[in-house]
């Protein structure tokens, strides 16, 4: 049995997006994002006490790009990884761990805005060049999206992958402090992937605890 454990609007919505769109059962706890991670309980599952930690066949894993190539070679029938050898491999790899580029400014932010709770403590510099770091993933993402080869929906060649979940979920979080404008191609990607009903599943449920508490964060000055 699987089980992952999970905080709402954390980097482990991306491995529970993929548990959804591997259609695998799986059993799901989730954690409040607080102290409790640091218990010796859960360090034991996540050395770092971060999410997320997946239990699979025995062992406890844990770093969510990680968990998600594991878990693409555990289930390789379901043609969401891209194994040694296929002509996709290296591009898939590069996009999968993309993700963790956008979540640590992503991360810079949440700890600027929200963590910090004093202006005092804010750093407006910090801010401004966090968000414009997103702004060049965001092109990035545009470039490659823009590049005219046939079929170029998702972020291989081949098709949807663990790739667009990867980066979807970090782009998820970082709309708190960026927007697409001016990314047409970016914009249309995402709401192409966000559609697919394994994405709509690892959403907080209604009623949830959040770690937003509103949908978007200017850059200071607020």
């Amino acid at each position: 049995m699987i089980t992952l454990h999970h905080c709402h609007q954390t980097r482990s919505m991306r491995v529970l997006w993929l548990l959804n769109e591997l259609d695998v059962e799986f059993n799901l706890r989730v954690h409040p994002f607080d102290r409790s991670l640091r218990s010796e309980e859960f360090l034991t599952r996540s050395p770092a006490g971060r999410v997320p930690a997946l239990e699979i066949d025995g062992d406890v894993l844990w770093e969510s790009g990680a968990i998600c190539e594991v878990l693409c070679e555990r289930f390789t029938e379901r043609g969401l990884g891209r194994i040694p050898g296929e002509i996709d491999r290296p591009d898939y790899l590069v996009w999968l761990h993309f993700a963790e580029t956008i979540s640590q400014h992503t991360a810079a932010l949440t700890q600027q805005h929200i963590a910090l709770y004093e202006d005092s403590m804010r750093s407006p510099i910090v801010m401004q060049l966090e968000a414009a770091r997103l702004g060049k993933c965001y092109a990035a993402i545009e470039g490659r999206l823009s590049t005219p080869v046939e079929n170029r929906d998702y972020l291989l060649t081949s098709g949807f992958s663990a790739a667009d979940i990867c980066v979807g979920q970090a782009v998820y979080m970082a709309r708190h402090f960026a927007t697409f404008d001016g990314f047409p191609a970016l914009a249309e990607w995402y709401e192409r992937i966000t559609e697919r009903p394994s994405f709509r599943s690892a959403l907080p449920p209604e009623g949830a605890e959040l770690l937003y508490d509103q949908p978007f964060y200017p850059p200071w000055p607020r």
